[in-house]
């Protein structure tokens, strides 16, 4: 497979050696597992749910708090395939890969070779940190669920399960809202960019994303608000496999 990773970093499906690899972010709260779920279905690619500390397999592990924290320690840890791939990222997953795009070209590492991005607005357009990271659990969660919904009936009726996605949501909220945007020359790689019609992410904010590379830039939204990729996953999935359909591995040389 080419890809030597952090266990702890990187969960993997059932490889497909023939497909580009897609390394998907989380949303604020979320778990690699809701994406590592789409390997039965994204034929186009091979999914590798990127799973941060303080969630999933690793929530004994403290969270990070800091989006440099976070950027340092994923590169430290993960070398990613040698390969073409591609990023994926949802919400705050989208900021992340972003920022872990942008980190890998000042250390002078390979870049993937196509970046999508979702339900975030391009993050050099201003915006400000409203507080929620320093909300009680259930203000946390309360508030939460009436801006972007998503969090299950199961884990809102469980006290234990409150308490770890409040851990995971409070942690992230503190990424997102003590992180400053630094200017940089645009990358030059190509930008997919998705959003919801619905969502409080506006189609002109999608748009911003085009002034952040020199590359090609693809917007397109779909019906459904903030989590529109689980309302209408099988429509999403094709338009990511299409996106990410273009990069293909390097030929092996085989012997004569």
């Amino acid at each position: 497979m080419n890809v030597t990773t952090s266990p702890r970093w990187i969960i993997s499906g059932a490889p497909r050696p023939a497909a580009p690899k897609l390394y998907c972010f989380a949303h604020g709260g979320g778990s690699a597992a809701e994406y590592l779920r789409w390997a039965r279905d994204l034929r186009g690619a091979e999914p590798h749910a990127v799973q941060l500390p303080g969630r999933g397999s690793r929530a004994t592990e403290p969270v990070i708090t800091a989006m440099d924290t976070l950027v340092e320690a994923f590169l430290a840890e993960v070398s990613l395939s040698k390969e073409p791939y591609a990023f994926f990222g949802h919400s705050l997953g989208a900021l992340v890969s972003y920022e872990i795009t942008r980190a890998l070209r000042a250390a002078g590492r390979p870049l993937p070779a196509r970046l999508v991005v979702s339900g975030f607005p391009a993050p050099h357009l201003p915006r400000t940190a409203d507080g929620v990271h320093r909300l009680s659990d259930a203000e946390l969660l309360d508030t939460v669920s009436r801006m972007h919904g998503g969090i299950p009936q199961e884990v809102l009726a469980s006290p234990e399960l409150c308490a770890l996605t409040a851990t995971a949501l409070r942690a992230d909220y503190e990424i997102l809202e003590t992180y400053s945007w630094r200017s940089e020359e645009p990358l030059s790689l190509p930008v997919t960019v998705f959003g919801g019609s619905d969502d409080h992410v506006t189609g002109e904010q999608l748009e911003a994303w085009r002034a952040l590379t020199t590359g090609e830039v693809t917007v397109r939204q779909f019906p459904g608000g903030h989590f529109y990729l689980r309302e209408r996953p099988a429509v999403v999935l094709r338009a990511l496999a299409g996106a990410v359909g273009s990069i293909r591995p390097r030929a092996v040389d085989t012997p004569c």
